[in-house]
């Protein structure tokens, strides 16, 4: 059944991000928990699908709290599909949405694209390193430079200070229908929040090495949920937008 095809590609994947990403996922954990412990906050934005992994990982139950979600309206579904993808590829944009949002040099922002090709996502890139942050690139390697569509000729993996690959497949989709050869079920979204969810994880744990207890959202819905989550959202409202 292509339902199990899809699932066992999806923990093929699993496999290859545990060998071949763990490098990466832990530098990307240490500079986050490096940045969290001097008071820092950590930065996610990504467009049209990618932002689903931004929401995600924003003010979410078992979630770190000082992170900082990029919403930006115009590269959302819901204010237009099409549209979205149109102004992915604008440029000269990102430097203005970064603008309204308060980042300070050495924190962490994490771009997420899966094609790591458009213009916004590069030139997200280049804004946050511009303000001294340290960027890394949520991306696949199986686009090529040939594609890119920003002037420069760079892709979002050749801007960022360090690279977290997806190793989704060249048009993200994984499984073939035989009777067309078209093929479906996008795998960039699960294997991402795996990803994101590894990093995170490996965060609280540098962050208890060092003697910091980690900073984490319980479900409001539990006991004593609501007063815990409210003394983070006190002590961070005045620094993260959307809170």
């Amino acid at each position: 059944m292509l339902a199990y095809k899809f699932v066992s590609t999806m923990m093929d994947h699993i496999e290859l991000i545990t060998r071949e990403e763990s490098e990466s996922i832990n530098k990307a954990a240490e500079w986050i928990a490096d940045s969290i412990a001097k008071d820092g906050l950590l930065h996610l934005f990504g467009c049209g699908h990618s932002h689903l992994l931004v929401e995600d990982f924003f003010y979410r139950a078992g979630g770190m709290v000082p992170v900082n979600a990029i919403l930006e309206t115009s590269i959302m579904l819901h204010e237009g599909a099409v549209k979205s993808s149109k102004v992915e590829r604008m440029s000269g944009y990102a430097e203005h949405i970064l603008d309204n949002y308060i980042v300070h040099p050495g924190e962490v922002i994490i771009v997420i694209s899966n094609s790591g090709i458009n213009s916004l996502p590069v030139e997200m890139a280049m804004a946050a390193k511009a303000k001294g942050l340290k960027v890394v690139a949520l991306c696949s390697s199986a686009y090529s430079g040939d594609e890119t569509r920003h002037h420069s000729g760079h892709r979002l993996r050749d801007i960022a200070d360090l690279v977290i690959d997806n190793h989704m497949p060249h048009g993200d989709a994984l499984v073939e229908l035989p009777s067309s050869g078209v093929k479906m079920a996008s795998g960039s979204t699960a294997i991402g929040s795996i990803i994101l969810n590894m990093v995170m994880t490996s965060v609280a744990e540098k962050l208890i090495d060092r003697g910091i207890e980690p900073p984490i959202y319980v479900s409001g819905n539990v006991s004593g949920g609501f007063e815990h989550n409210q003394a983070y959202i006190d002590r961070y409202r005045s620094r993260i937008k959307h809170l």
